[in-house]
């Protein structure tokens, strides 16, 4: 890669790492630019979750209080995330491209579902869970089957991809526990580093053992930004209102399916 296309990777890092802090998805931005400098959508998908990992440990350091208060209640549903995401990240080194271009945009239009209409399916989810009580505490909603399935099967997502999957997150979590999407940030970014950690680790080891491309130049552009970017972007989004936090969560799905459709 050219010293151009680097500057451009360490900038799209910093925005993408500040968009992960605040509502997930800022892969959506880097990796466009992988794509658009010839990289085939595995080694741009390989090359881009282990950069944009770093961005996902600034956002933890910077939420590493509100993280230590709610582990005790959220450690069982880490084990389900880190092991969905294992299987994920596996998928990805076995499956056609082509696949990405299918699945992507459908997982897309579901996180947009789950966040516009949250306060809807939370009074609907109690209800048709079976005793589970997912309306009451945080800690009894972590528990119950449906949210465990549910983010299984975003971290599944969120292994093969990584992309959207902060969005995902904050709408299922949200859907299940009742809880605001502010309020929330600190589980999802613990999420997410737990899903970016495990899926580049088994991208390292495929690069080391199976010989898996991946190009270095851009895994170090992308994390030096998504690092900086992920970090200062989780003392911002602090400050941010609610409506503001779901607002930027519907403009930038819907800039992820623009791309999608005519990208």
């Amino acid at each position: 890669m050219d010293p151009q296309s680097l500057v451009v990777l360490l900038v799209m890092g910093a925005l993408a790492g500040a968009i992960n802090s605040a509502v997930g998805s800022g892969s959506l931005l880097t990796l466009p630019v992988l794509l658009a400098l010839g990289l085939d959508p595995g080694t741009a998908v390989r090359t881009n979750t282990m950069g944009m990992a770093f961005s996902t440990v600034g956002s933890f350091l910077g939420y590493r209080r509100e993280i230590r208060e709610e582990w005790r209640d959220v450690r069982g549903l880490a084990v389900v995330v880190l092991i969905c995401a294992a299987i994920g990240s596996c998928l990805l080194l076995v499956s056609p491209p082509g696949a990405l271009q299918v699945v992507v945009p459908i997982l897309i239009v579901v996180a947009l579902v789950l966040v516009v209409f949250q306060k809807r399916l939370t009074s609907w989810i109690p209800r048709r869970t079976d005793g589970a009580g997912t309306g009451g505490t945080s800690a009894a909603a972590y528990r119950s089957a449906g949210l465990r399935i549910s983010m299984g099967a975003a971290s599944m997502y969120g292994g093969y991809f990584t992309a959207a999957q902060g969005i995902l997150y904050l709408g299922l979590l949200g859907a299940f526990t009742g809880r605001s999407m502010k309020s929330l940030n600190a589980v999802k970014n613990l999420f997410g580093l737990l899903v970016n950690a495990v899926a580049a680790l088994v991208y390292l080891v495929a690069h080391v053992a199976f010989g898996a491309e991946v190009r270095w130049e851009g895994i170090a552009a992308i994390a030096v930004g998504g690092l900086l970017g992920g970090y200062f972007g989780s003392r911002l989004t602090k400050g941010l209102p609610e409506w503001a936090l779901r607002g930027t969560i519907v403009v930038v799905v819907l800039i992820a399916l623009v791309r999608q459709f005519i990208g």
